[in-house]
């Protein structure tokens, strides 16, 4: 702060008032084997970006990768303030929808990147929802074999999940994310004032990803939900933080038991639940916007408990209670959310397809109860098409 002719006495009373005027964020600290940083949760995150990354950032260089709905929102505070601490930053703005992250967008941006010009201690910065963070994490990864790298997530899905752990994802003709990398940020900057701009839909599709982590592993999550959910959905900035920290932390530990997925049993696998399911509706709507991944992942839920029901794994009662809360509060919790009829021979090919097929077989995560998960390759698929056809579906 530049207190120019001010006395010592009004210069410090200037700089208290500026520092009462930031409350500090909420932190979550990432500890893994080889790498650590901290997910910061509070207000005005973006235009404090600059003395955020100014410390720990090797080089005051940076390109910015984010969308044009973003961009329009959230790009020029967040150059505004890479400036103010002497950060250059180039921005490249992608469409946006889950076209972005397709191979022909990735290669068409790293060769803008490098035209641009970079070097190896050069930051990638993704400034965006969850599209934006798996391309740019991608990006990072590859671009000189490696680059630091920056998350800004600006959604509430990407913010309770795709931006914390590394996982980072391309979409090929076959399937989703089936072309990515492990490669985890330098720090993440989830400024929950950036969530006054979402629509409803996009705060539904985000809460999904907390639903999800309460019916893992921790129940106290879920009946916090079951207490508090109309809140986060009606935008309510002090449930929304809450919110993002209790689903950051919950993430945060799992990750760091099992960063990338390589544990025998459970471990990281266990934060598919509801995605083989969810994938597969999100294929059949070809990625064009009229289903959104949080809202495929919360059918994909009410399926995931209802197979676990059908296996003998699961009490009913606890489906009862799931479902419940999810239409509830209006959010998609069956088949019978669609307005059409979908196949189920369709769906199980689309599973058959996912990335966590392994010798033929794929695994499922059930639940024995809420908080309860558990990963099974001992689905047979007979019984997968049962299910979907008691939910709706034509053969």
């Amino acid at each position: 702060m530049d207190c120019g002719d001010d006395t010592i006495d009004h210069g410090t009373h200037r700089i208290v008032e500026a520092l009462d005027a930031h409350t500090q964020p909420l932190r979550v600290p990432v500890r893994l084997e080889s790498h650590q940083y901290e997910v910061l949760i509070g207000t005005d995150l973006i235009s404090r970006a600059g003395a955020w990354l100014a410390p720990i950032l090797p080089q005051k260089r940076a390109v910015v990768i984010t969308d044009e709905t973003v961009a329009r929102l959230h790009l020029p505070r967040l150059m505004a303030g890479l400036e103010e601490t002497g950060i250059q930053a180039k921005a490249f703005v992608v469409p946006v929808g889950e076209e972005s992250k397709s191979l022909t967008r990735y290669a068409g941006l790293i060769n803008e990147i490098l035209d641009h010009g970079v070097e190896r201690r050069t930051t990638v910065i993704g400034l965006g929802g969850g599209v934006v963070g798996d391309l740019s994490g991608f990006v990072a990864s590859s671009l000189l074999r490696g680059v630091p790298f920056v998350q800004i997530p600006t959604t509430l899905l990407s913010q309770v999940d795709s931006s914390v752990g590394g996982k980072t994802g391309l979409n090929a003709r076959a399937g989703k994310n089936l072309v990515g990398a492990f490669y985890q940020p330098q720090i993440v900057l989830a400024d929950s004032s950036a969530l006054a701009t979402l629509a409803r839909r996009e705060r539904v599709a985000g809460y999904a990803e907390i639903v999800k982590a309460g019916l893992i592993a921790d129940p106290e999550l879920f009946a916090w939900c079951e207490r508090h959910g109309a809140e986060i959905l009606n935008g309510e900035p002090a449930a929304l933080a809450e919110a993002v920290k209790r689903a950051c932390a919950f993430k945060a530990r799992v990750v760091m038991d099992d960063e990338k997925e390589t544990a025998a049993q459970d471990g990281r696998a266990l934060l598919n639940l509801g995605h083989s399911f969810g994938h597969a509706l999100e294929a059949h709507f070809k990625y064009d916007g009229r289903l959104l991944h949080g809202e495929a992942v919360s059918v994909g839920l009410h399926l995931a408990a209802a197979l676990s029901v059908a296996l003998g794994h699961c009490p009913e009662e606890d489906l009862v209670r799931i479902d419940s809360h999810l239409r509830k509060l209006g959010m998609p919790a069956g088949l019978d959310w669609f307005d059409e009829t979908l196949s189920a021979d369709e769906l199980i090919t689309s599973m058959a397809r996912d990335k966590k097929v392994q010798d033929g077989k794929l695994s499922f995560v059930l639940l024995r109860g809420i908080g309860q998960a558990f990963t099974s390759r001992d689905v047979e698929m007979d019984t997968v098409r049962d299910v979907l056809m008691q939910e709706g579906c034509a053969l």
